[in-house]
């Protein structure tokens, strides 16, 4: 006599499977998103103000006529310096924010 179990695997695998496929879905429209919007700092008490995209390029620098003393133009790259430096970093920020966001939802068990 042949003792039949219900395969209850499939299910589960099925089941991980949509969860796994809908996270690569999110991941990607929110990767898309990311890369299409601007991050913005300033430096210098708004001296010197640097935009750049999600790909960390700059769209744009604005220095203000105040920031710029021929006679000292290390401190005007110094602030152009941090200024960028901190538009990438808000920008990387917030894609490891929201990305941390959608993986934080994958529940696949005994995968961790």
């Amino acid at each position: 006599m042949k003792c039949r179990i219900p395969n209850q695997g499939g299910q589960n695998m099925n089941a991980m499977l949509k969860q796994a496929q809908k996270m690569q879905d999110d991941m990607a429209a929110l990767q898309a998103d990311l890369k299409e919007r601007e991050y913005t700092a300033t430096s210098g008490g708004g001296l010197v103000t640097a935009t750049v995209d999600g790909d960390y390029n700059i769209r744009s620098l604005k220095i203000s006529p105040d920031a710029v003393d021929p006679d000292d133009a290390e401190m005007l790259e110094d602030l152009v310096t941090v200024a960028v430096n901190e538009a990438i970093n808000t920008a990387k920020k917030t894609a490891d924010e929201e990305m941390g966001a959608i993986t934080s939802g994958l529940n696949i068990p005994g995968l961790f």
